[in-house]
């Protein structure tokens, strides 16, 4: 595609992840709010016209700039709301524009620009600002109130299921349109311009999908978690993150946001090795994302986040929080012995770095292969030294740095 045609789109965000976050989430509240007061006629255009856009019959209704934490005074917007009235691809004039703020400002009155036209400040039930913590409870409450319309008995299960899955269904589009441009070579602006959710599709995904049926509830509940936590880490540190902090963040949270379900369980099992992959807590969370960070090698996010040494040794990071050396053991064993998925998991990812730990250790399991389970014989061969064994390391993060340090030096 030649510089000429690529200069036909609107500039593109797609390539600002901390921008897409934010946005993320008010396109998605302001889509089903359309949808409640009944418009299932418009399409969601995301990081093209503007931040995001509404489109009606291949018309752009309604242009939507957003901002995160520039400002509290008015002044501090002048530029961009300076620029959300310009005359430009398809927002002509008499468009209608609106500017979303995450804080509240000094003064919120309609802005007039230059050229005359108007931009309005977006309107949140009595306020005219909404924070990165407040949207996903008035999401939620919007898509209690759709799903009681449609008469469908709501829980807080599936509440917070669909508003998992809704989000996804935006990054996803996000994500599919960066592909557009990484792998097929379709300009990041075309991609983003044509790459549009239909209202319908928005409806249909909350009406049709059902937390006990077609997927993994809790996987995909965490999913979401996850990313809360990564996004509202950001909101916050953003200020004092150097560069290369920042980016590790991103990347760890693209990874995640683009994990199958299913090796998203890989991930939260191996996360906590010592206990059932059923939930993992907002501390579990916490801990593993921040060792990520504070490791000073860059992992590698393919599968499962790991780093190698220089005999090519897979070194996971997880949750673990070792308090006593023998009570981590005999938990680990005692999970492997009933869960299969797990031994089959740490037969190739045998050294966890701890998130925190007085000292590394190693432990023999007496497991030999990942299908002994309590296999007695098994057992007899190993004490004898017949078999050997697999062995698990539990290491503290500053001797899994200087581990990987000697690959650094070879």
């Amino acid at each position: 595609m030649s510089q000429e045609d690529d200069e036909k789109y609107p500039a593109s965000a797609i390539s600002s992840w901390s921008g897409f976050v934010y946005q993320g989430k008010i396109a998605l509240y302001h889509s089903l709010k359309l949808i409640q007061d009944g418009d299932l006629d418009f399409e969601l255009q995301l990081d093209s016209s503007d931040d995001f856009a509404i489109y009606k019959n291949e018309k752009l209704h309604t242009a939507h700039q957003v901002k995160a934490k520039i400002s509290k005074y008015r002044s501090g917007y002048t530029k961009a709301l300076e620029q959300s009235t310009l005359i430009e691809h398809d927002k002509i004039k008499g468009t209608a524009r609106y500017f979303h703020v995450s804080v509240p400002l000094d003064e919120t009155g309609d802005y007039r620009g230059t050229n005359g036209e108007t931009v309005k400040f977006y309107r949140y039930g009595d306020n005219y600002h909404c924070g990165l913590g407040e949207i996903e409870g008035l999401t939620k409450e919007l898509i209690k109130k759709l799903c009681e319309k449609q008469s469908i008995t709501v829980s807080d299960n599936l509440i917070n299921f669909n508003y998992c899955l809704l989000s996804e269904k935006i990054s996803s589009k996000a994500i599919h349109n960066h592909k557009l441009n990484q792998v097929d070579g379709i300009s990041e602006d075309k991609a983003a311009y044509d790459g549009r959710i239909k209202a319908r599709n928005i409806l249909t995904e909350l009406l049709t999908e059902n937390p006990y049926q077609n997927r993994d509830y809790y996987a995909v509940e965490l999913k979401a978690r996850l990313q809360t936590h990564l996004e509202e880490r950001l909101d916050q540190m953003l200020p004092t993150m150097s560069d290369a902090t920042y980016e590790r963040a991103r990347l760890l949270s693209e990874h995640i946001r683009k994990t199958h379900i299913n090796e998203l369980k890989t991930l939260c099992q191996m996360m906590k090795p010592s206990e059932r992959f059923q939930d993992v807590q907002k501390n579990d969370i916490r801990r593993y994302t921040k060792l990520i960070q504070a490791i000073s090698m860059e992992p590698i996010f393919n599968h499962l986040p790991h780093y190698l040494d220089s005999e090519n040794r897979f070194y996971v990071p997880t949750a673990l929080d070792v308090d006593e050396s023998e009570e981590c053991e005999f938990d680990m064993i005692r999970e492997m012995k009933n869960n299969g998925d797990l031994l089959r998991l740490l037969f190739e990812y045998n050294h966890l770095i701890a998130s925190k730990a007085e000292a590394s250790f190693t432990f023999n399991t007496k497991f030999t292969n990942s299908d002994d389970f309590d296999n007695k014989q098994t057992t007899e061969n190993v004490e004898s030294n017949i078999t050997k064994s697999l062995c698990i390391s539990v290491i503290t993060k500053d001797d899994a740095e200087e581990r990987l340090n000697d690959k650094t030096t070879h």
